[in-house]
């Protein structure tokens, strides 16, 4: 028996041994270089890249001026046209050669492609990410280095309004599956020369385009390293699922069911985020935008609140905070009333069932969530000219039928009816999601344990809300830890003038939104502006190398920094003395001789310094 398991641990080290050695092979062959031979290149190319087998990487092979030419692209990522272009280049090329008597690829690259996006590459690795992105790659014999021409064009859809964040006034443009077109449009409405886009490549074979978007001098730059560098730990064959895959990565994903970032599809609300200090994570082939960090009241926020005016904007946020409320406590409130009548308040004895029915209450509560569930699953994969009957045939088995024999309460129906409208009313669908795993939860717990069971689910839950956090920052942030002065910017929808600091949640480098309003407001002419526009200016950098300007830089930035912290010092100056200036006036006086002859001395409030006219309690005169 010793002997056996001996030989079986020794096949599984020698298997692994043998993986261990054949992923060093590859990584050892995919960080090499090609070679001057164009055959030996055409060779290795060929059995990596399968052609001839596959029959979407197509080969051009060709003589030019005495050298052989071997051009590679994919079928389908590559535009015919900048081919054919590619070609008569070429062409020209070898004219020019006849004519020079020489052969000069950068004559090629320089004069004939000069309309064309064009680097060198000798890698490998690159030369591989290059070509199965869409650019044609050029293999020239005797040549140590490979050219990649930009001829992209992907398969995608024209920008439209995503579904599940529509507004009634504002842009219709929303993102798609093309990571260039999205980084487009959020160009489009930031035109900073610091904001960034780092291009960075994910997964070992899908080798996925992801890109971090920040501005430079707002974000807090160790949050951008924070996000940079989870990216960069995640060591994954491939991104099937795109932003959801590379979210459980760097989120080290667990059991909670919270959500630690924020999708979003349209451009205006991820320019909003990128003003506010978050950073930006996009994934190619996915319309959906990640906004890092984000908080519980991130997930309740809604772009409709913003096109409208601040009262309306305001209204709508409470709404959405009660639908909330309603989506998770409403239907474990009932059930708990229901199977407990003497908690009820006398105005509220008409709710619950007069009589027991044939299935307990418990049971027909989770029977009625999990049927919602499968309309709303069958509704989603179910083809539009059918989503109709489907409504039709649910709302008459649940609705109808399904009362009329007993299955369900009435009760059960119009408080599960009223949850489910509280949860198509959360902005956030993964928030939506997880309130009804919530509402579950709580439904079981009071099941169990009656209101006790209640009052366990709910402080737990508490807990761990205000344990998570989303990149190191308060999950539940400004209520824990508690930030009176940004639960405005944090929680309501206040008019856009009055939000002056940015969240300091993201301690960005520029906390002022409007420093030139609030700078004159203060008094005078802000030196922080006119170091920053001088910063900027062309001609005044004029004849500095990179480390001054970097220098210039920083110095705006502590400028702005030191700036900001004396308007704030001055506002708290000023708010302390007009306290002093309203605080009570304890001012003695003497009142009259009463009924009783006696003086009696009386302490009166005045408010604001100003006096006012008093009679006499006792029957004294004024004073």
């Amino acid at each position: 028996m010793k002997d056996t398991k001996d030989r079986e641990k020794n096949k599984d080290k020698t298997k692994k041994s043998k993986e261990a050695n054949a992923k060093v092979e590859e990584t050892v062959f995919l960080e090499s270089e090609i070679t001057r031979d164009l055959k030996a290149n055409i060779e290795l190319f060929d059995a990596e890249l399968g052609v001839g087998i596959g029959f979407d990487i197509d080969k051009r092979v060709m003589e030019i001026a005495g050298r052989q030419i071997a051009m590679y692209y994919v079928n389908g990522f590559t535009r015919d046209l900048d081919v054919l272009q590619i070609m008569r280049a070429l062409d020209e090329f070898e004219q020019d050669c006849e004519k020079k008597g020489n052969f000069d690829i950068d004559d090629l690259i320089d004069h004939r492609l000069y309309y064309l996006q064009i680097s060198k590459e000798k890698n490998v690795r690159q030369i591989y990410y290059h070509l199965l992105s869409g650019r044609a790659i050029l293999l020239i014999d005797g040549e140590i280095e490979a050219v990649a021409i930009e001829a992209r064009e992907f398969p995608a859809r024209s920008p439209e309004e995503p579904d599940i964040e529509r507004v009634v006034r504002g842009s219709r443009d929303g993102f798609n599956e093309v990571i260039v077109s999205n980084t487009a449009l959020i160009r489009r409405r930031i035109r900073d020369p610091r904001l960034r886009f780092k291009l960075m490549q994910v997964g070992r074979r899908s080798q996925t385009d992801v890109v971090v978007a920040y501005i430079e001098d707002i974000a807090n730059p160790n949050m951008v390293k924070e996000v940079v560098d989870r990216i960069e730990r995640v060591d994954v064959d491939g991104l099937p699922m795109a932003e959801k895959s590379l979210e459980e990565f760097i989120t080290r994903g667990d059991w909670n069911p919270f959500p630690q970032v924020r999708y979003t599809e349209r451009p205006d609300v991820s320019a909003m985020h990128l003003l506010e200090g978050h950073v930006l994570i996009m994934v190619d082939t996915s319309p959906s935008v990640m906004i890092t960090p984000s908080t519980y009241f991130h997930h309740l926020e809604h772009a409709e609140e913003y096109r409208q005016n601040a009262p309306v904007g305001f209204y709508l946020r409470i709404i959405r905070y009660l639908a909330v409320v309603t989506s998770v406590f409403l239907l474990p409130l009932w059930l708990m009333f229901a199977l407990d009548p003497t908690l009820l308040p006398p105005f509220l004895e008409f709710i619950g069932p007069e009589e027991a029915g044939a299935i307990p209450l418990v049971l027909q509560v989770i029977a009625a969530e999990a049927g919602l569930d499968m309309i709303r699953m069958a509704a989603i994969h179910t083809p539009s000219p059918l989503a109709t009957a489907l409504g039709l045939i649910a709302a008459f088995m649940i609705g109808d039928v399904a009362i009329d024999v007993g299955l369900f309460h009435p009760e059960i129906i119009l408080y599960l009816a009223l949850a489910a409208v509280g949860t198509f009313a959360t902005p956030s669908y993964e928030l939506g999601q997880t309130n009804r795993l919530v509402r579950i939860f709580l439904v079981i717990m009071v099941a169990l344990f009656s209101w006790i069971g209640f009052i366990i689910g709910v402080l737990a839950l508490a807990v761990l809300v205000m344990r998570s956090k989303s990149f190191g920052k308060p999950y539940f942030w400004p209520l824990a830890p508690i930030n009176w002065r940004m639960i405005p910017v944090g929680l309501l929808r206040s008019p856009m003038p009055s939000k002056r600091w940015r969240p300091d949640i993201l301690d960005p480098i520029d906390p002022d939104r409007l420093p030139e309003a609030y700078a004159g407001a203060v008094g005078g002419a802000s030196g922080a502006e006119q170091t920053i526009a001088e910063g900027r200016d062309p001609e005044k950098n004029k004849g500095k190398d990179q480390s001054e300007v970097t220098s210039d830089r920083q110095q705006e930035k502590s400028t702005v920094k030191e700036r900001a912290k004396k308007i704030e010092t001055k506002n708290k100056e000023s708010k302390k003395i007009e306290k002093k200036k309203i605080k009570p006036l304890l001012v003695r006086t003497i009142i009259n001789k009463g009924q009783n002859g006696l003086e009696s001395p009386r302490w009166r409030v005045h408010r604001r310094g100003l006096w006012s006219y008093h009679k006499n309690p006792r029957g004294g005169g004024e004073h």
